[in-house]
């Protein structure tokens, strides 16, 4: 994805890549963006890259309810949909 790229090369030599850092990095650039950015870069995606984006979207919003529900799996890491607007 052209974003994830931009943002790479940006920030690689700034950050320590680690998890902390990647969540600042992801929730400071979607508080700058309009739902109308966030739909033009969408729009933008490429076959394959708008399937892994609601692959990976649909995988963690199911493990968040499995373990919400706790269905035993309570070591899988929780996708909170936080509002950063």
């Amino acid at each position: 994805m052209k974003i994830v790229d931009e943002l790479f090369n940006l920030y690689k030599n700034k950050l320590t890549g680690d998890a902390e850092d990647i969540d600042m990095l992801a929730f400071a650039f979607l508080e700058e963006m309009s739902r109308e950015d966030l739909l033009h870069i969408i729009q933008e995606l490429n076959e394959q890259e708008l399937y892994d984006l609601m692959g990976l979207y649909l995988i963690e919003s199911l493990k968040g309810k499995f373990a919400k529900e706790d269905y035993g799996q309570s070591n899988i890491p929780i996708f909170t949909n936080r509002n950063v607007h």
